[in-house]
């Protein structure tokens, strides 16, 4: 993928992968990147490093989500790669309260199709895109310590592969 003069949307942009992801498509050439977190600060000194727009973003709140689309237009006018990878874990197995089983899937699962939610459209009227969606290896086997994170992961694992199914053929990939 060609990524030279193509807006990007990161989440869980503030450090580990999405930092890394974040800086690698401003050296690629990117028209725009958005760096998006829940700590705001952190989004906002990745994105002045790499002369991009950094905000905060619960992942786990859809109007958040529709917020920072419309923020990648409203600043950059498209948005042609949306890198759903903000993610959480915690150790837990049977042990794992409600709250936490609920955070977790919010996070690490719904918070991909929230994003779908509000970028398919916009990429289906600009005519394509890409969507990045970061599951982890656990996605595929699992976590060993940790119940949540594996189902989460793999339910994100899932959500992608009907994204794709189901949207290849009009242009988005995922």
């Amino acid at each position: 993928m060609k990524i030279a003069g193509k807006v990007v949307i990161v989440t869980g942009a503030a450090s580990g992968i999405g930092k890394a992801l974040a800086s690698r498509f401003a050296r690629e050439g990117a028209r725009g990147v958005v760096c998006a977190d829940l700590n705001e600060s952190d989004a906002r000194s990745v994105a002045a490093g790499i002369g991009g727009l950094g905000l905060r973003c619960d992942v786990a709140q859809e109007g958040d989500m529709n917020a920072l689309v419309v923020a990648a237009l409203e600043k950059y006018g498209a948005v042609d790669i949306f890198c759903s990878n903000a993610g959480i874990i915690a150790r837990h197995g049977l042990d794992a309260s409600l709250k936490e089983w609920r955070r977790t899937m919010d996070v690490n699962f719904l918070a991909h199709v929230l994003a779908a939610r509000a970028v398919v459209p916009v990429m289906l009227k600009q005519g394509g895109g890409y969507i990045i969606a970061t599951a982890s290896a656990a996605g595929l086997l699992m976590q060993v310590d940790s119940a949540t994170y594996t189902v989460s992961k793999h339910a994100a694992v899932a959500f992608a592969e009907w994204l794709s199914v189901n949207y290849a053929e009009r242009g988005i990939k995922v």
